[in-house]
């Protein structure tokens, strides 16, 4: 959890002060900030940081880019009679899950 939390403060510095200097450069969707901050949320921290470190090294010229969502496994266990807040959609693919981020208005 701690870890989790130190993982997220340089993104999120990133997120607010640098990102928006240097205009919006990604390739990918969604962006890699937010790439890494899911990552982060729904997978184990030391995965998620590598994860993210090959994503931001594919963010260029050479790569195509386009959409490429978070792809993690995970041991669901079902709840029932339970109200709980949706952040996170898991979508599945083969034997692991897509990741999307749910969408309050």
């Amino acid at each position: 959890m701690i870890l989790k939390k130190l993982l997220k403060k340089p993104v999120k510095f990133y997120q607010y002060f640098i990102s928006p200097m240097l205009g919006q450069n990604c390739r990918y969707y969604p962006t890699c900030s937010e790439y890494a901050l899911w990552e982060i949320e729904c997978d184990n921290a030391f995965k998620a940081f590598f994860k993210s470190f090959f994503r931001i090294l594919r963010c260029n010229q050479l790569f195509k880019g386009g959409i490429d969502y978070p792809v993690i496994k995970k041991n669901i266990n079902p709840i029932y009679g339970k109200k709980k807040k949706i952040d996170y959609w898991l979508v599945p693919k083969e034997n692991k899950f897509i990741v999307i981020k749910a969408k309050y208005e």
